[in-house]
């Protein structure tokens, strides 16, 4: 028998999922994060689901972590330098000139992870084309690589004008400082993000930089410690576009890997989607700390380039651009709010209830988990509003105390608001959940889709207890609460295949394209990604290359990405893509403009190694109609107070049972709520559909 491991750390629980590879049988567990050293959490957790197989039996591990944009945003990275073209190296104290607030007149940039003092330039120059305009003074950089060594820099990232059209400058540049300063690790812009637009490349690179070296210590404490447990299996990452990498191309490409954790439970919804036949799909995960959303489409999760690290999460939707530092990689396109259910409820000097976006984490957590937390949080009000089993949390691993809930809750929000305790505790959930219902209206009805053409995966440990209202809100026809839905991220790691992206900027326009030489740009991206696959041990017959490129209209800033069918590129391939271009506009922007001209910019390909997935096990078919376990006192605003409600072990339920509302279902990770007038039924798989009641 073999297995696959998944572990996902967050910010309050590290969740793991172990799965039989013959049978698709899963086993799960969750322990508490461990923040000072994610990677003590990591083996906890390990260790815990070693008591169900053999060490040897783990064929392979995949890692979910947010140690990468931890370290950012706590600004514990390592000490790095930055070399440049001479007269740049104001590029990152310039960055760019927007701000995520307009009128806010108190707003100061991030300050650049790179002291002014180590930036430094070096003579070279090369034009927009590649030509060189100014050869690259190699005594000039030694120079600087004695300046960095006495600033005591551990990694040194390099990004010189124009390097995406001729990489031969860095790469010498590489080759001088191996030979000058060896001790120090190098980025290359030319290979960690070989796009236009210098700040942005800049500023990937500066960030793959900066968190190289912890990210290499991190990995090698894992490493160790699996090897002292037993544990042979290859060591995987998740990445931040939804693909996984091994441990060795994390340690180079570390940028890549920003937004692992939230990534892994996009892929299990879109997994767990296709299981029921939905290619449509709106992700939303609910942890302890925040609340993510995400779109699928056909089964695939949604991509952007768009994106900067280091930002905290916002209480509700609004803009961020300019509060962190943008990276230039595919990451999955996700809409992250402080909404989850450690997220503190309070109020704000004008009376008014707000929650989040500051959370009580892992330590000392909600008022209700006994560890002197005194701030009321949305676990909490749950609990207050009967929502929640106290000797039940964790399977009864964790008891919550439902007089401390009450007393944060009656404390910091009723008494100065001058209402009641279920008045107030009700507020805080229902101010939850329109943040949460912005979040997903922000990734569907912004992006151009309508949310009823979707069905909702809900999943993290307090996303089933707020999915039914979500749906109901945005009238998603169905919401589907799969199994172990608190540890589902982590399930997400072990149904992912291998990934790596490629890039270059060719700037052309689409009437102007020669097919036969954007088809060798492909094959020459395809080549780079074959090799990557086939040194990590990938079968030919299991690679796969996804063909991208980016368009606009000629006058344009931004671009938008459309996927190019596979097979050799002709012209009418690209008048096929003229069309979908200007369908794709309309959608994204309300308008096109067909009479315009069209502009290529880059071209993307993805390498896949496909990874064999497991099959979801069958459940076995109830017997009986459901029975509950118990009833409590539930408050649903539907019925104007607390209603004697049904408690159902969801283990108890075979496939085909229907389970009405109002009622709860209870498992070991979470709890999902059934408002009146809905219903769950669970499917062959164990999945539960939630829909409206039948009339």
């Amino acid at each position: 028998m073999t297995y696959r491991l998944g572990v996902d750390i967050g910010g309050t629980f590290t969740d793991i999922a172990l799965i039989d590879e013959a049978t698709g049988q899963t086993y799960t567990g969750k322990v508490a994060s461990t923040p000072q050293d994610p990677s003590g959490g990591f083996m906890e957790a390990v260790q815990r689901l070693l008591q169900q197989v053999a060490a040897q039996d783990v064929t392979y591990i995949v890692h979910g972590t947010t140690v990468a944009t931890n370290a950012i945003i706590e600004g514990k990275v390592a000490p790095t330098g930055f070399i440049t073209t001479e007269g740049f190296r104001d590029m990152l104290e310039i960055a760019r000139q927007i701000r995520p607030t307009l009128y806010d007149l108190q707003f100061a940039k991030p300050r650049p992870l790179v002291p002014r003092h180590r930036c430094l330039g070096v003579p070279e120059r090369l034009a927009a084309s590649g030509a060189v305009l100014t050869p690259l003074d190699e005594d000039a950089l030694r120079q600087v690589a004695d300046q960095l060594r006495a600033e005591g820099v551990e990694s040194i990232a390099v990004c010189f004008l124009h390097a995406y059209a001729n990489p031969a400058h860095e790469r010498r540049a590489g080759e001088i400082l191996a030979e000058v300063f060896p001790e120090a690790v190098v980025s290359l812009s030319a290979e960690v993000a070989p796009e236009f637009r210098e700040y942005l490349r800049a500023s990937t690179t500066v960030i793959n930089s900066c968190i190289r070296p912890v990210i290499a210590r991190y990995l090698q404490r894992i490493e160790e410690r699996l090897a002292q447990a037993g544990i042979a299996a290859e060591l995987l990452v998740m990445q931040s576009s939804g693909g996984v990498y091994t441990f060795a191309a994390a340690r180079q490409k570390p940028v890549y890997m920003v937004e692992s954790g939230p990534a892994a439970g996009v892929i299990a919804a879109a997994h767990l989607g296709q299981a029921r036949g939905y290619e449509q799909v709106i992700s939303f995960d609910m942890g302890g700390t925040t609340a993510k959303a995400g779109l699928i489409q056909g089964g695939v999760p949604s991509l952007t380039k768009d994106y900067e690290v280091g930002t905290t999460a916002q209480s509700g939707i609004g803009a961020t651009r300019g509060a962190g530092y943008p990276i230039r990689t595919p990451v999955i396109d996700l809409v992250e709010i402080g909404a989850g259910g450690g997220s503190i409820a309070w109020v704000d000097p004008g009376g008014i209830l707000r929650v989040g976006p500051q959370s009580a984490g892992a330590e000392p957590g909600p008022a209700c988990y006994g560890q002197d937390g005194t701030q009321p949080t949305v676990t909490d009000a749950n609990l207050v509003l009967g929502r929640l089993n106290p000797r039940y949390f964790l399977g009864g691993e964790m008891a919550l105390d439902p007089v401390a809930a009450q007393r944060a809750v009656e404390q910091q929000c009723a008494q100065p608001l001058g209402m009641g305790l279920v008045e107030a505790a009700y507020g805080i959930v229902e101010i939850a959940n329109t943040a949460m219902v912005n979040a997903l209206r922000l990734v569907s009805v912004q992006r151009g889709y309508d949310p009823r053409d979707f069905a909702l995966v809900a999943f993290g440990g307090a996303g089933p207890a707020h999915a039914n209202r979500l749906a109901a809100l945005t009238e998603i026809p169905v919401a589907i609460i799969p199994q172990s839905p608190g540890t589902a991220s982590a399930l997400g790691l072990l149904v992912t295949d291998l990934k790596h992206d490629y890039a270059t900027t060719r700037i052309e326009r689409l009437d102007q394209v020669n097919p036969q030489v954007l088809e060798q740009t492909f094959l020459a991206l395809e080549a780079q990604g074959r090799e990557t696959l086939g040194r990590e041990g990938m079968a030919a017959a299991a690679m796969d290359f996804r063909r991208q490129v980016d368009l606009r209209y000629v006058g344009q800033s931004h671009e938008l990405t459309l996927p190019l069918a596979a097979g050799a590129l002709g012209p009418a391939q690209l008048d096929r893509l003229l069309e979908q271009f200007h369908q794709t506009h309309d959608r994204a922007y309300g308008f096109s403009a067909t009479g315009e001209d069209i502009e290529l910019v880059s071209v993307r390909l993805s390498a896949i190694g496909q990874i064999a997935k497991p099959a979801l096990a069958p459940l076995a078919t109830a017997t009986e109609e459901a029975t509950a376990k118990g009833h409590r006192p539930v408050y649903f605003a539907e019925s104007e107070g607390y209603v004697d409600c049904p408690v159902y072990d969801r283990y108890a339920l075979g496939a085909g049972a229907v389970v009405p509302g109002p009622a709860i279902v209870e498992e070991i990770d979470s709890t999902t709520v059934v408002h009146p007038q809905y219903q769950v039924r669970v499917d062959e798989v164990g999945q539960m559909l939630l829909t409206a009641a039948a009339s």
